[in-house]
């Protein structure tokens, strides 16, 4: 079992590689009461386009498979829901589907090892028939038209249309109604049996564990199957401009809702965490709540809060969205682009730039404390390329000048988008 120790945070991750391929990755939490484990595999919205291992020719199936199959998994062939299953054992479960990745978890105090009897068994055993998938596309049907009522899904997804001409994360996540019709239950195995080898997964768990103990109790609920080869997923070349700057949509809102988009070049995968750092400053510096910017638009009446940043990364792709309420959601993006302007003119302030580079420090530092939040950061790092305890070691390296060249490389205003909803 391979050891990697953190000593800025005192914590330990342990890994193990099976020979199926399935990663195991144990953080121990001595004296925490909760326990957390995640289950996810490197399949997620953005795949719909692959060459099954062993196979040259490359097929396309339906937008929305995965999320649709990470609704079907719960449904078991005896009758039982294994949702319902987990729930009776006083666990809290759940599932997702991201543009990267689908996971499966639960956490709880007690009947530990009996959730994790359920947990595994329905990953591993999926029951699909012509009848289930049907009644499943009516439920999904419903979601997909409750998150097209949903404004702040929309001013999200309507940025991402703006910035992407090809890419599927651009897509709703779910599909949309007439592509979950195509689905059936033969596209429903195929990409099970493609994506859910365990070679392309990983399991994350989290708590008081021994983890030379909980490897075993893992490995005994593991159904024996071989790891199959590299799947070759397939993405459209995507141009490097944008679609077009400004989308706008009128939908129920007492207070209009904006995203401003920044579309930047695919990450390299030795620059992820320090581009993702480099970022994360020059977001808080130029509209965090301490920000010139946000205290001058707040005082005036036109935000209602610091806008929500996000740094979204993953194969093919990379974007900046910052998201907020605001009265006059143009001001704000001319704003924004004047304050990037400035930054690149007369540079960044090294006392400014010094504290946010210490409050994002302890912001990651506090992640650490939660058994949850701790296993889902490095299941999602991991599907990235990424070991999570880099972030607290990459930041020290990380000074006014790099930040400064990341803001004249990434924020480039031909490359910003603003989409708008309102009244």
């Amino acid at each position: 079992m391979q050891v990697i120790e953190n000593l800025k945070v005192k914590e330990k991750v342990y890994i193990e590689k099976l020979e199926n391929g399935l990663t195991i990755m144990i953080i121990p939490k001595k004296d925490i009461q909760k326990k957390y484990i995640i289950w996810g595999t490197k399949y997620g919205s953005n795949e719909s386009t692959f060459v099954v291992p062993g196979e040259t020719d490359p097929i396309e199936v339906p937008k929305g498979v995965a999320h649709f199959l990470e609704h079907k998994m719960f449904e078991q062939e005896n009758g039982t829901n294994s949702l319902d299953v987990l729930t009776s054992l006083g666990v809290n479960a759940n599932a997702y589907t991201t543009n990267d990745h689908t996971a499966y978890l639960f956490e709880g105090i007690d009947n530990f090892y009996e959730a994790l009897d359920e947990l595994m068994d329905y990953v591993q055993h999926p029951y699909f028939t012509d009848e289930n998938v049907e009644k499943e596309k009516g439920i999904i049907g419903q979601e997909i038209m409750m998150y097209d009522d949903y404004p702040e899904w929309k001013v999200y997804l309507n940025a991402l249309e703006a910035m992407y001409h090809e890419h599927p994360v651009k897509l709703d996540i779910t599909g949309t109604i007439e592509t979950i019709s195509h689905i059936d239950k033969d596209v429903l195995y195929k990409c099970y049996n493609t994506f859910y080898n365990p070679s392309n997964m990983v399991m994350v768990a989290c708590g008081d564990f021994l983890p030379e103990d909980l490897l075993e109790e893992i490995k005994k609920r593991l159904e024996k199957k071989e790891a199959n080869g590299e799947i070759k997923r397939i993405y459209p070349e995507e141009p490097e401009n944008i679609v077009k700057e400004k989308v706008e949509q009128k939908m129920q809102v007492s207070i209009p809702l904006y995203t401003i988009g920044i579309k930047v070049p695919p990450l390299e995968e030795t620059q992820k965490v320090k581009t993702h750092l480099g970022v994360e400053i020059l977001l808080d510096l130029i509209f965090g709540k301490s920000s010139e910017l946000y205290k001058r638009l707040y005082n005036e009446g036109v935000i209602y809060g610091a806008p929500g940043c996000d740094f979204e990364f993953a194969n093919g792709y990379a974007h900046i969205l910052l998201t907020g309420q605001a009265n006059d959601p143009e001001k704000v993006y001319e704003e924004f682009k004047k304050k990037v302007i400035e930054y690149k003119e007369k540079g960044i302030n090294k006392e400014d730039f010094e504290r946010i580079k210490r409050s994002i420090y302890g912001s990651f530092v506090k992640e650490y404390d939660d058994v949850a939040d701790i296993a889902r950061m490095f299941i999602s790092d991991t599907f990235k390329g990424i070991n999570s305890f880099d972030y607290l070691e990459e930041i020290d390296a990380i000074n006014v000048e790099y930040v400064e060249q990341l803001l004249k490389n990434l924020f480039k205003e031909e490359k910003m988008v603003i989409s708008i909803v309102k009244n």
